[in-house]
């Protein structure tokens, strides 16, 4: 039974004339050890610490059960270990007391240990259901075509795998292989498209330098049409070859596109400057028809009529081109001349 306060520590134990100390367990009493020198008081009090020191230690491992600090394993190992220093304790006060307290906590451990592997179901099943959850992800990543953000998330999958318990060897490695599969898979299409990828890139690359090539000796033709319909046809086949690596498209289309300019620029500079003539000879045209219309007002004479209409159209004919926009009007005049004439 435990101790009351009718049964303190000392009611468990006697000292002999010779010092020796006796403690009483149960209907046995055994002695704990002998202070010659001392009084019966004296050597119980120190025996009596030594069972309150004991019975601190059993309140700690009690309170550590409790609060499951401890592993139901390691608690029944201290409970063991507790009740031999108990059973062969040089101490006073009731040890059996001890012992029950001892018995009771390690009745506790069955129900824990149960809670336990509750507890562990529980988390092997999440576990699993994660696991399960990522390789399904993985699997579709797998067999996608995410090259960019794929590896990414490939890597983020595995760190989030690591961090997960380890469930049953034979489910953990069956969903392991799925997973290291998917991401095998996938590393080694991925390799594969960049490599074609890379191929496509120096065959793009190719193709525009011969374009560039074909380019670099129109660049000073000043055939306008003809060339402009070459470069509208190399414009075509650049766009059609696809692109190169980053760097080396830029380089190449700064390239192709400077030799396109100075052929451009050549042929707007020149266009501009036969728009300015043939305005010039438009004004000297539409001069030269109100001239002519003024010198035949009142000629009644036909050869001198018609002798002031040739020296017209041949100072017409010498002038040169007009402005296409303007050649309709023009030509209309000439005609309503000639009909006067």
């Amino acid at each position: 039974m435990r101790m009351t306060d009718q049964q303190a520590p000392a009611d468990f134990g006697r000292v002999d004339d010779d010092g020796t100390v006796y403690v009483r367990v149960g209907d046995t009493e055994r002695s704990v050890g002998q202070i010659p020198d001392a009084t019966e008081q004296e050597a119980l009090a120190f025996h009596i610490r030594r069972y309150e020191n004991l019975a601190a230690e059993i309140n700690l491992l009690e309170s550590r059960v409790n609060a499951q600090a401890m592993s139901p394993e390691d608690a029944k190992g201290a409970i063991k270990t507790a009740k031999e220093n108990v059973e062969t304790a040089s101490a006073v006060g009731d040890l059996q007391a001890l012992v029950t307290r001892l018995e009771g906590i390690e009745g506790k451990l069955p129900a824990q240990i149960e809670a336990r592997k509750a507890a562990k179901a529980e988390a092997n099943a999440e576990a699993i259901a994660a696991k399960e959850a990522m390789v399904q992800e993985a699997e579709k990543l797998g067999a996608g075509n995410d090259w960019r953000g794929g590896v990414d998330r490939f890597r983020q999958l595995l760190d989030q795998w690591k961090a997960l318990p380890r469930v049953d060897r034979a489910t953990d490695n069956a969903l392991w292989q799925r997973f290291s599969s998917a991401r095998t898979s996938y590393t080694r299409r991925r390799k594969a498209h960049f490599a074609e990828l890379n191929t496509q890139r120096d065959r793009a690359k190719a193709l525009k330098q011969e374009i560039i090539a074909e380019a670099e000796p129109l660049a000073a033709s000043t055939d306008w049409g003809p060339t402009s319909g070459e470069f509208r046809d190399l414009m075509q086949r650049w766009k059609a070859a696809g692109s190169a690596r980053r760097s080396d498209d830029d380089a190449l289309w700064g390239k192709f596109r400077a030799i396109q300019d100075q052929f451009f620029n050549a042929r707007t500079d020149a266009q501009q400057a036969v728009d300015g003539e043939q305005g010039e000879n438009l004004t000297a045209k539409n001069d030269l028809l109100t001239q002519v219309t003024a010198d035949l007002e009142g000629v009644t004479d036909v050869e001198q009529a018609k002798a002031i209409h040739r020296e017209f159209l041949t100072k017409f004919s010498d002038i040169g081109h007009v402005p296409r926009g303007a050649m309709r009007d023009l030509d209309n005049r000439v005609r309503r001349l000639n009909d006067h004439v």
